[in-house]
């Protein structure tokens, strides 16, 4: 027999491998079909099972209901935000940090340019040592949505050296011109990826903080990078005026 029910909670495919790995192993199924874009589950059983059961084996951050006594789509959604914000948490508090560090080292003799080279260092040097927690796994992740990644492999290897040598440049004041060239060029490709990506509604891992946190593809990673540029942008407008 076949059963349908709703999940909430989930907003990848890591989340879709997860509840469908978790749901096969309770005893009485034979096959599950799970969908992201409906928030489904077609479960095949032997016998009837108890949804009790079902909702034992998920993770805290999913919930199942069937589909005639289903919640509503709102709680659906709001479920779902949820989740997408608490997995976007580390990097809102490293931003967060960084934005606060900038600020404070430059308290006492404010001046906006210098915020932006210490907050543009500070972020390419935290966001590099992140990637160089996995050297082998970022490459694969980051080639999901960069253009010149997928075309060139080689550069997603040596991407996170990249961004700790611009990061350095910055924060020691040397060769900012080209490190904020360098920063419109790299980041201007990898917005252009995610813009894809998130328009075509694809599912995907974000590689901004590497392979050791898992953060979904969302806005958030449009955002970030927007900063990055418009700052770097602004900078080089400043060095020619």
């Amino acid at each position: 027999m076949k059963h349908t029910y709703k999940i909430a909670g989930m907003t990848c495919n890591n989340c879709v491998a997860s509840v469908a790995d978790s749901l096969s192993k309770v005893d009485g199924v034979q096959k599950i079909n799970v969908d992201l874009d409906r928030a489904e589950a077609e479960i095949y059983m032997a016998k009837h099972i108890p949804i009790a059961m079902l909702k034992s084996v998920l993770r805290d951050k999913y919930s199942i209901s069937e589909r005639g006594n289903q919640t509503s789509r709102i709680e659906i959604i709001n479920q779902r935000e949820k989740s997408k914000l608490e997995q976007l948490k580390p990097l809102l508090l490293i931003f967060l940090y960084l934005f606060t560090s900038a600020i404070l080292l430059n308290y006492n003799d404010w001046d906006a340019g210098e915020f932006m080279l210490d907050f543009m260092g500070l972020f390419y040097i935290v966001f590099s040592f992140f990637k160089l927690l996995d050297l082998k796994g970022f490459p694969e992740s980051f080639r999901m949505y960069d253009p010149l990644a997928k075309a060139i492999p080689v550069y997603g290897r040596v991407y996170p050296f990249i961004e700790l040598v611009l990061g350095l440049l910055f924060l020691m004041r040397f060769q900012i011109t080209t490190a904020l060239v360098a920063t419109i060029l790299i980041l201007g490709i990898t917005t252009f990826g995610v813009t894809k990506t998130l328009l075509d509604k694809k599912s995907i891992r974000c590689a901004c903080l590497g392979t050791a946190l898992k953060l979904p593809m969302t806005e958030a990673t449009f955002i970030e990078n927007f900063i990055m540029l418009v700052m770097a942008i602004s900078m080089l407008f400043i060095q020619f005026i």
